[in-house]
């Protein structure tokens, strides 16, 4: 693999395939919200087409557009599904609006090669507090208060005390054990006031014109 040879290159691409299927099969049988698996053979995943209610290939995340109570509702909804993952002892690793579509009944998580067990790797945490803060910053692009929620703290601590459980309410909120600031979050604090600023100024400029 190092050498990136053919055979490398071949035995790493089977090795992400068979870490999909192990994946897709784990959550699959936890309730997490993933196409349905039907077999695996001779390297070949047999696998659920994702349809929306049309029966048509569900769109992306990416493709979807939001008013501020779906989005909400949809964030929630994914906490819920990372959650179940985690519970399942996986953190997806690469989750973002680009690998999650929407079928009839809200969304669908996919592509899964690169999902870690979160209790074997050291990175875990982090990779778990990205795929939160990409959904995060996704759904708060149509609900902005969204953007100053703690949920990837909360759903690790849960999980570190061994607190987390599927059905587990979560409040986006979490006290930090010492006073060194959240930059991350402070800096969505600042980007939605600047936003803010400027809607305002343009709202003022607009008025002066006589477009209002």
């Amino acid at each position: 693999m190092a050498k990136g040879t053919r055979y490398g290159q071949k035995e790493q691409e089977d090795a992400w395939l068979n870490a999909e299927v192990d994946a897709l099969y784990r959550l699959s049988a936890a309730g997490v919200r993933v196409p349905a698996p039907h077999g695996f053979v001779d390297g070949v995943l047999l696998m659920e087409l994702v349809v929306d209610d049309d029966g048509d290939p569900a769109p992306r995340l990416d493709d979807v557009a939001f008013d501020v109570e779906t989005a909400r509702d949809f964030h929630g909804r994914m906490m819920r599904e990372i959650v179940r993952m985690l519970c399942a002892g996986l953190v997806h690793g690469d989750l973002s609006e680009f690998n999650v579509l929407i079928d009839g009944q809200g969304p669908v998580v996919i592509d899964l090669p690169q999902a870690v067990n979160a209790a074997g790797n050291n990175n875990a945490q982090m990779m778990l507090a990205r795929d939160v803060n990409n959904m995060t910053s996704y759904f708060g692009q149509y609900d902005r208060s969204l953007l100053v929620t703690h949920y990837a703290e909360e759903i690790w601590e849960l999980y570190e005390h061994g607190n987390l459980h599927p059905e587990v309410k979560l409040t986006g909120e979490f006290a930090r054990k010492d006073v060194d600031a959240d930059i991350a979050t402070m800096m969505r604090i600042i980007e939605y006031a600047k936003e803010e600023e400027e809607e305002r100024k343009e709202r003022e400029q607009a008025a002066r014109n006589g477009e209002f």
